[in-house]
C-alpha cells in the first residue's frame, strides 16, 4: 500500500506502506487507509516526531556511528528516521502555518 499525504499549502508526500504505518504509529495512530491531521493536532504531531528523531539519534550515538550496527553490511546505506520524516514535518509546518489540515487516502 502507498501513503499519500496531500495539503492545500504543500506539494504531496508519497511513502511506501511500512513507512507509512511507522509515521502513523510515531503519531500514536493506527495505520488507515485513509485519515485525516487536524490544525489544532500539529503541534503536537511535530513534537513527537521530533522525539522520535531524538531518541534514534541518541541510539545511534550509543552504538557508535561508525560500527556495523544489527548485521548489516559494510557500506551499506541506511536511510535515517530524520531523513524519512522531514518531508512530512515540512509538510505539517507549512498545514499549520496555512491553517489547512493534512490528509490522506484514496
Amino acid at each position: 500500500m502507498l501513503y499519500k499525504f496531500k495539503c492545500k499549502a504543500a506539494g504531496d508526500v508519497i511513502m511506501l506502506g511500512p513507512n507509512g504505518d511507522q509515521l502513523l504509529g510515531l503519531l500514536g495512530r493506527e495505520p488507515s487507509a485513509q485519515g485525516i491531521i487536524e490544525v489544532a493536532a500539529m503541534p503536537a504531531a511535530l513534537q513527537a516526531l521530533q522525539a522520535a528523531i531524538d531518541a534514534e539519534a541518541a541510539r545511534a550515538a550509543e552504538a557508535g556511528e561508525g560500527e556495523e550496527a544489527d548485521g548489516q553490511a559494510a557500506g551499506a546505506r541506511v536511510v535515517a528516521l530524520r531523513q524519512r520524516l522531514w518531508p512530512m514535518m515540512e509538510m505539517l509546518r507549512r498545514a499549520h502555518a496555512a491553517e489547512v489540515p493534512v490528509v490522506w487516502g484514496v
